[in-house]
């Protein structure tokens, strides 16, 4: 593995990680009311789109980060969505 591809396997590590406790505590409390459903729609189709480069360039970190943070970001979305009726 090039160092190049090490940084953006590193990268996409880390940016990933970075949702899961939000993720985890927004299922856990169902507590939305922090967040923004403008800015959740909003970059959750940014990350969709950056997973859709990803597979046109075939560069797998890309790819993976992207596909795991759409997973966790659209799941805080569709949990704003649902339990932000009214908050």
């Amino acid at each position: 593995m090039s160092a190049t591809e090490a940084i953006g396997y590193a990268a996409a590590f880390l940016t990933t990680c970075s949702f899961v406790p939000q993720a985890w505590l927004t299922f856990r409390t169902r507590d939305v009311r922090g967040i923004s459903l403008g800015m959740y729609g909003v970059f959750t189709l940014g990350v969709g789109l950056w997973l859709l480069y990803g597979l046109m360039m075939a560069a797998w970190p890309i790819v993976i980060a992207n596909a795991i943070t759409f997973a966790l970001a659209g799941g805080i979305l569709l949990m704003k969505i649902a339990y932000g009726q009214g908050k």
